[in-house]
C-alpha cells in the first residue's frame, strides 16, 4: 500500500529554485549527479532514462530510491557502482569522477569501495555460508585467516554465527539475504548498493532485513542506497527519493535519521 507523502524537488533540470543538497552526514554531497544523461538502445531506438539529472546524496544512513519498474532505479545503482557510465554529465562518489575512470580502474574501484546486495541473494551454491562471505576478501587479496575471522564476525553481526558451515540451499530466504548483507559489508566498503533487497521476501521477514541493514549502516558508518518499488520499504529508510522524469524528488515520511 502506497504511503502518502509530501514531496519537494531536488535540483530538477531547468528549475530556477535553489538546489537542495542531500541529507546525510552534515548535509554534504558525498554522491553527486551533475547534468547526467543516460539512454539505452532498444529495438534500434534510443530509450532515454535520464536527461540532465542533477541531484546529491549525503554520506551515511540508508537512502531509498522509490519508483515503479522502468523508472531508472537500477540504472542509478549501475551508475553509482561504476557498472555503467553516463552518456553525458558527471557521476561522482566521494569526490571520484566515475566517468573519468577506465574499465579496469572502475572494476578495481568497485571491488574496493562498493558492496552489493541483490534481490535474489546471488549466493554461490557450491560454497558454504562462511565461504560465500569470505569471497570478497579473497578477491581483494586478504589472507585466509583474516578473511575467515572477519567473515565469522559479520555472520555473528547478522545473527547467523551458527550457520557458517551450512550451504545456501539449507537456509530460508531471510537467512540467505542476511548472508548476502554480511558478504556486502565484510570488506568494509563505504558504499553499499541494494537492489530490491526485500522483493523476494515476505512482509515480516522484509521488515527484519531492512531493520538489520539500517542497524549495520549505523554501526559501520556505511552509506546504503537502496532501490525499491515498495513505499513501505522506502519509509524505513532515513531518506526517501522518488525516481522519475529525470529527477529525484524528496519524499517526507522516511523513518530513520541519518548519521
Amino acid at each position: 500500500m502506497f504511503v502518502s507523502t509530501a514531496t519537494r524537488a531536488i535540483r530538477m533540470p531547468d528549475d530556477d529554485t535553489s538546489p537542495d543538497t542531500a541529507a546525510g552526514s552534515g548535509g554534504s554531497a558525498w554522491i553527486a549527479f551533475d547534468g547526467v544523461d543516460k539512454a539505452y538502445r532498444e529495438g534500434g531506438r534510443a530509450r532515454v532514462v535520464f536527461r540532465g539529472l542533477t541531484a546529491s546524496i549525503g554520506r551515511g544512513g540508508v537512502t531509498a530510491l522509490l519508483g515503479r519498474s522502468g523508472s531508472g532505479k537500477s540504472t542509478l545503482l549501475n551508475l553509482l557502482g561504476a557498472i555503467d557510465v553516463a552518456d553525458a554529465g558527471r557521476v561522482s562518489v566521494g569526490g571520484v569522477d566515475l566517468g573519468a575512470l577506465g574499465e579496469r580502474e572502475r572494476t578495481l574501484w568497485r571491488r574496493r569501495e562498493v558492496g552489493i546486495v541483490f534481490q535474489f541473494f546471488n549466493l554461490i551454491p557450491t560454497l558454504d555460508v562462511r565461504e560465500n562471505v569470505m569471497l570478497p576478501l579473497e578477491l581483494a587479496g586478504v589472507r585466509a585467516r583474516e578473511s575467515e575471522g572477519r567473515a565469522l564476525e559479520m555472520l555473528a553481526a547478522v545473527g547467523l554465527a551458527d550457520r557458517g558451515a551450512s550451504f545456501p540451499e539449507a537456509l530460508s530466504g531471510g537467512e540467505q539475504q542476511r548472508v548476502a548483507i554480511a558478504r556486502a559489508l565484510v570488506a568494509r566498503p563505504p558504499l553499499v548498493l541494494a537492489d530490491e533487497p526485500t522483493g523476494n521476501l515476505d512482509r515480516e521477514t522484509a521488515g527484519e532485513v531492512l531493520d538489520l541493514l539500517a542497524r549495520l549502516a549505523d554501526e559501520t558508518a556505511v552509506t546504503v542506497v537502496m532501490a525499491t518499488h515498495s513505499a513501505e520499504a522506502a519509509a524505513r529508510a532515513s531518506r526517501m527519493l522518488r525516481v522519475g522524469e529525470s529527477a529525484l524528488v524528496e519524499c517526507a515520511g522516511a523513518g530513520r535519521p541519518a548519521r
